[in-house]
């Protein structure tokens, strides 16, 4: 990621600095919305989601934490005893990781993941990061590559949210956009903002309980449970590595 689009890193950075910072992601139809804001990213355990703290439990052995933003769980996983390898695309995301004691940082992308980084027991993909997968087939190729890089009983600990309950009309019209585009209703081209920088346009892929299972098939994982978040659409679910990928 360029310096002068690296959105993200900068609002993670005036927040650990106690600045104002506000994340603002903007859509490729022209939808422009803020997130909860940045503390989310700081946040200790304690004040993380039910689901999340519900499904970390399952973590394991040696970590990868991808798109490990602040490095919140890094760091818990850290407190823990266990070694921690936190991999995010941003920069000064990882210069914020580092000033917060993160002690393995490396910048590479999801997409870019490979055995070269080592093996491991877990990966853990928090902060709605099943949507770095950024396609379907996106997923199902990294999905095999894990399966290449991780132990034989290691497991996947990832984060997404259902797209369809409730959705706004804004949301449904954006559904029926990508079906006439030949893509998932949950498929988004989206970018992030914070004051005059703008990062560049990315994919992101929000899917349904059901649709991750049929997206896992043949690839050597099976989801072994999920955890529902009471209040909103989020929830995580534990994969399982299987026999052949």
């Amino acid at each position: 990621m360029k310096e002068n689009e690296d959105a993200f890193g900068r609002m993670l950075l005036a927040h650990y600095h106690q600045e104002h910072a506000v994340e603002i992601i903007e859509r490729d139809d022209g939808f422009i919305d803020a997130t909860v804001g940045p503390a989310a990213y700081f946040a200790p355990y304690e004040e993380w989601p039910l689901h999340q703290r519900q499904a970390i439990e399952y973590a394991r052995g040696r970590v990868l934490d991808v798109g490990c933003g602040a490095g919140r769980v890094s760091l818990y996983l850290q407190e823990k005893g266990l070694r921690v390898l936190g991999i995010d695309n941003s920069p000064l995301a990882l210069e914020v990781c580092r000033l917060r004691g993160v002690r393995e940082l490396s910048l590479t992308p999801l997409m870019k993941v490979s055995p070269a980084l080592g093996t491991f027991d877990t990966i853990v993909m928090f902060g709605n990061n099943f949507g770095l997968f950024e396609s379907p087939e996106g997923a199902r190729r990294m999905l095999r590559r894990f399966h290449e890089m991780t132990s034989p009983d290691a497991r996947l600990i990832v984060e997404s949210n259902d797209p369809y309950p409730g959705v706004a009309p804004e949301h449904l019209a954006y559904h029926e956009m990508n079906r006439r585009r030949g893509r998932m209703p949950g498929q988004l081209s989206i970018r992030v903002r914070f004051r005059a920088v703008a990062s560049a346009w990315f994919e992101y892929l929000i899917v349904s309980k059901e649709e991750m299972q049929s997206i896992l098939e043949s690839t050597g994982w099976k989801v072994h449970c999920f955890f529902d978040e009471p209040d909103n659409n989020m929830y995580a679910a534990v994969i399982f590595k299987t026999e052949n990928g």
